[in-house]
């Protein structure tokens, strides 16, 4: 699968991730603390949290920082090797300090997700991190659009059996939503 750069994918699929990101901020109380990984969809929930007087983002996406700056939200970047075509941050760096840290939820953009197979990415680094990311959190949340549903992208990043709630439009066909149930993932469609 070709690993587009955020700035072609922020052209697809743009109102289903914005009612995406808006299911997801609902999501959120204030104190807590909130992982987004890279990606348009969660750059979106980034923008849609700049009212929240108490929370703390961790990510490895730059765009997200700069996003956030200068709005209440307390700001964590992972730091590690720049990925120019995402502005993710990926290598040792980035897996090591999400290893010392503890967050209420993660919200994971995939390339893909085959629900028998899993989530995936085009990039192995960005795969590792996402990976870090998920053990680092008490619940993973995938936020995606329906295109992502029964694709597969280079890298694995996790089971399905490792995602507690999944969030996305309501063009997801029928067969990935029957496994989706079948795998006891929470759902919400928007």
């Amino acid at each position: 699968m070709y690993d587009r750069t955020l700035r072609e994918k922020e052209r697809l699929h743009r109102p289903e991730k914005l009612r995406i990101a808006a299911a997801a901020v609902r999501m959120i109380r204030p104190g807590q603390v909130v992982i987004l990984d890279s990606g348009t969809t969660t750059t979106a929930i980034a923008r849609a949290c700049r009212h929240f007087r108490s929370l703390t983002i961790i990510t490895n996406a730059t765009n997200i920082a700069d996003e956030l700056a200068g709005a209440s939200v307390e700001v964590i970047l992972t730091g590690g090797t720049l990925r120019k075509n995402s502005f993710s941050l990926v290598g040792p760096l980035a897996e090591e300090s999400l290893r010392h840290l503890s967050a209420d939820m993660l919200f994971l953009g995939v390339d893909g997700f085959d629900v028998r197979y899993g989530l995936t990415t085009p990039n192995l680094l960005e795969a590792r991190v996402n990976r870090a990311m998920a053990e680092a959190v008490r619940r993973t949340i995938v936020v995606c659009d329906s295109s992502k549903f029964g694709r597969r992208s280079l890298s694995l990043i996790m089971p399905t059996s490792a995602v507690h709630e999944t969030i996305t439009d309501r063009k997801v066909p029928k067969q990935e939503l029957k496994a989706l149930r079948e795998a006891k993932v929470d759902l919400t469609l928007v």
